[in-house]
């Protein structure tokens, strides 16, 4: 091993037990943090961000030791940063990988831009399908409104 990579891997703490969340974009790290909130966890929380990655030019990472996802947290990261990388840690050893990827329905996650929707007048749990995951377009089941990822505002 080179010197540099020796240095490159110390950057970040090892993590025992818990989960990696690599390959955010650098723009949504902190969006991230906030859907999962972490901010108000008790756990160990490692937080790096503008690291160089050959896929994205500048990445985010979180390890968080102690905490597995559930698949509603994992489907709310999908919406803002689709294509992360989850890593399970449990006794220093990576046991499973996953790839965030946007499922086909989303519900109670997105608020419905259309403020007639019956969603934004009514108690009821909002439902998008995903028509385009690439571009990350959604329909409200609703009222049928499309909206993108770049307007998509989460609940």
């Amino acid at each position: 091993m080179k010197m540099s990579d020796n240095k490159q891997a110390l950057q970040v703490a090892a993590l025992k037990n818990g989960t990696v969340i690599d390959h955010i974009p650098s723009d949504k790290l902190f969006t991230v943090v906030a859907l999962l909130g972490l901010q108000d966890s008790d756990s160990n929380i490692t937080i790096g961000n503008n690291f160089e990655s050959k896929k994205l030019g500048k990445k985010g990472i979180i390890k968080v030791a102690d905490r597995f996802f559930t698949d509603e947290e994992i489907s709310r990261l999908s919406v803002v940063a689709p294509n992360v990388k989850l890593n399970i840690i449990r006794d220093y050893e990576v046991v499973e990988k996953k790839q965030v990827l946007m499922p086909e329905e989303l519900r109670g996650i997105v608020k419905c831009a259309n403020p007639k929707c019956i969603t934004n007048n009514e108690p009821m749990t909002t439902l998008f399908h995903v028509i385009d995951k690439e571009h990350g377009i959604l329909k409200c089941h609703y009222c049928e409104k499309e909206q993108s990822k770049e307007g998509i505002k989460l609940l």
